[in-house]
């Protein structure tokens, strides 16, 4: 029974208290003993759980082997229309972007001196026909005084030096004729040359397409007797041509009608395919690394694809079709060349002889060995506690805080 005097608790209500302080140290005690074997045995489980190995199962799938490239894009066919005379740009007919058919205007150039010219020529040659036409009257002449002249020689009514002479005249009249004749085709060339000048002053599409670029300006003098100036481009855009370049290492693997598909930054999603056209035998080097140029045609009906286009091309070189797969990290590779992978059974791993298909980096086709189902190792698991050797005393329990 408590007591309470003025002086505090009595002797009774002391040890009362040290009595219930006692126990309540008691239950502490046996509470955190029991925590700690808690935490021992879900340790335990933790590390029975862990397995010792990364494993995967035997499935079927499909699979292919490719070679990579970055490949750029350019028209298939295109033609730089450049003039072939020299003078200013008078006007240019179509923008970028612009479709053009065969045998359309383009372009101008002003075409003043060449119509002179044209026009001189055409002079000359009316003049040297009419020198011909007198030329050819006096043959007719001298023809007719030569008869007479012979004729009366034959008679002995004329001398000889008169017949002479009258030969010698309507020859020099036959070569006067030809010169004359050779002066009118000289001048009918030249004429003939000034007029394709002339025609040339027109610059007319040489194909069907579309105008991709523009690099003369209206009112700029061109001159082509230094260089043949580029007045545009004109590309048919219906048919592009993917040039991948394809490292050395792996150049052997390809070959003509090797199909191929690619890929664009911009449309990643979409997928095009084609087949290689040509393989240029004279190669690239960029940064000591020798590149060949890998040529892949592919239809561009609806002009997705335009001209410096980057694209990722893959290169099919073999695919198979559900057939069993395992990853390619399962591989071993022994000195002979055999494969082995280690396969889990019910009684542990064994290593067991395989043959394999095609493969890449991922997965590697089994042609001999290996069901579909049956379980591999694909390497050692990063959590699997190290087996304990015999004889050698569990873990203690962790030493508890206090």
């Amino acid at each position: 029974m408590l007591q309470r005097s003025e002086g505090g608790w009595t002797a009774g209500t002391r040890a009362t208290r040290r009595r219930r302080w006692s126990g309540v140290l008691l239950l502490l005690v046996l509470g955190g003993a029991g925590g700690g074997y808690a935490y021992y045995r879900h340790l335990a489980a933790e590390a029975q759980a862990v397995p010792a190995y990364q494993t995967a199962k035997v499935e079927r799938g499909d699979i292919e082997t490719t070679v990579t490239a970055i490949a750029n894009m350019q028209p298939k066919n295109y033609v730089d229309v450049g003039t072939q005379v020299s003078g200013q740009l008078r006007r240019i007919d179509p923008d970028v972007g612009a479709v053009v058919k065969k045998d359309d205007l383009l372009a101008e150039i002003d075409p003043t001196v060449y119509q002179t010219r044209v026009a001189g020529d055409r002079a000359s040659l009316d003049n040297l026909r009419a020198q011909l036409a007198q030329a050819q009257a006096q043959l007719t002449l001298d023809r007719l005084r030569n008869q007479r002249a012979q004729q009366l020689l034959a008679n002995q009514s004329g001398s000889r030096d008169a017949a002479d002479a009258a030969d010698a005249t309507e020859r020099i009249s036959v070569a006067k004729i030809d010169a004359l004749k050779a002066q009118i085709a000289q001048t009918q060339a030249t004429l003939d040359g000034d007029l394709a000048n002339l025609g040339y002053t027109k610059i007319y599409a040489p194909m069907d397409g579309t105008v991709v670029s523009i690099t003369a300006r209206e009112g700029s003098t061109l001159n082509a007797n230094q260089s043949a100036p580029i007045v545009l481009r004109i590309a048919d855009l219906q048919t592009m041509t993917v040039t991948a370049q394809v490292a050395e290492g792996d150049i052997p693997r390809i070959r003509i009608g090797t199909p191929a598909y690619f890929s664009t930054l911009g449309l990643p999603d979409r997928r095009w395919q084609g087949q290689v056209r040509q393989i240029e035998p004279t190669p690239t080097i960029v940064n000591d690394v020798v590149l060949y140029n890998v040529l892949i045609d592919v239809p561009n009906e609806d002009l997705t694809l335009m001209t410096n286009m980057t694209a990722q091309v893959f290169f099919r070189l073999g695919e198979a079709r559900d057939v069993p797969l395992v990853p390619t990290q399962a591989l071993r590779t022994r000195r002979d060349g055999s494969h082995v992978v280690k396969v889990v059974t019910p009684g542990g791993t064994e290593d067991r002889v395989v043959q394999t298909g095609l493969s890449n980096r991922t997965v590697t086709q089994i042609v001999e060995g290996l069901e579909p189902g049956e379980t591999v190792v694909t390497g050692a698991s990063a959590g699997a506690a190290a087996p304990r050797p015999p004889g050698q005393p569990r873990p203690s329990m962790p030493p508890r805080l206090g």
